[in-house]
């Protein structure tokens, strides 16, 4: 039996309900990695979801994750508390906000550090947020490194009686983001108001919802927080919300063959993630401007 998924209830629309894995990333920084699963390697072009927070960081204490390689994928930092200070190897530095993006396409390689700004160190604060790992289609996985941000007030919002919905990423309900993309993808963020009933569309060849606040209810099963939902292909599904819930819903695509993980590195050739580990092993990397320290290649 794997502990980590439970049966949807029959009817709903729901392939698949995931449960976290836990892992600690030092100092009590703990994640709940969601994606990826036994029962779904992907959603859309998405191959990794981790979800952390909140988590209250005192006086003094700081996230600070070291410069660390990338490879055949881009990165989505989507906060709803906290800010961090991102900086990267085409000399970037960018803080993001909660309600803003920052895209990342590593392609043939980049490398980056996520730290809390400096200004916030000395006082206590809270963190919470996203991140995920696209895939990039066969075709793109060598491209170029690029690094975009967009503001929170140039994503689309689409308000109703029931809920507000954030477009960070692709289209919904005639509506756009303005983040570029390599293939078709979709990442929402839906606030739902107290007794909301949500019909979610079936627009897109894959979909998933992640429970981020609250719970939610589909075909009378209850899910709760750090749930994920994987969505049945071609079909809609309406969500309710008791009292307030937040939740994600992305997807998009599916990748255009099997997608290869190993550490920080995504690649559908095997060769190609030895040959990036070989190169971050030997320093073949380009450096972050202003940052001498690493995270080595684990053993």
């Amino acid at each position: 039996m794997d502990t980590h998924s439970e049966t949807p209830p029959p009817g709903s629309g729901i392939a698949h309900v995931l449960l976290p894995r836990l892992h600690d990333l030092g100092d009590g920084f703990v994640v709940a990695r969601m994606l990826p699963h036994a029962a779904a390697r992907t959603v859309g072009p998405y191959v990794f979801l981790d979800q952390f927070g909140p988590v209250e960081l005192p006086p003094g204490k700081g996230m600070d994750v070291r410069p660390h390689p990338h490879i055949g994928l881009a990165t989505v930092t989507y906060l709803y508390e906290g800010e961090i200070m991102h900086r990267d190897s085409l000399g970037s530095v960018q803080r993001i906000s909660p309600g803003a993006v920052n895209w990342m396409t590593a392609g043939r390689g980049i490398v980056h550090s996520e730290r809390t700004p400096d200004e916030l160190r000395a006082t206590a604060r809270r963190m919470s947020g996203l991140q995920f790992w696209v895939g990039l289609p066969t075709a793109s996985e060598e491209m170029e490194p690029e690094f975009a941000h967009h503001g929170a007030d140039a994503l689309p919002v689409i308000e109703s009686p029931v809920c507000v919905i954030r477009l960070v990423v692709g289209s919904l309900m005639g509506r756009r983001s303005p983040v570029a993309t390599q293939s078709e993808t979709l990442l929402a963020d839906i606030a739902l108001k107290p007794g909301a009933r949500l019909t979610v569309p079936a627009e897109h060849r894959e979909r998933a919802i992640q429970v981020t606040r609250g719970n939610v209810e589909i075909a009378g099963a209850r899910f709760g927080t750090q749930r994920l939902l994987v969505l049945e292909a071609g079909r809609e599904v309406t969500i309710g919300a008791p009292e307030f819930a937040r939740v994600v819903l992305f997807g998009g695509d599916p990748l255009d063959g099997v997608r290869h993980l190993a550490w920080n590195f995504v690649s559908s050739s095997t060769a190609r993630l030895e040959q990036a580990k070989d190169d971050w092993r030997n320093g073949r990397f380009s450096k972050v401007p202003g940052e001498t320290e690493f995270i080595p290649l684990p053993p």
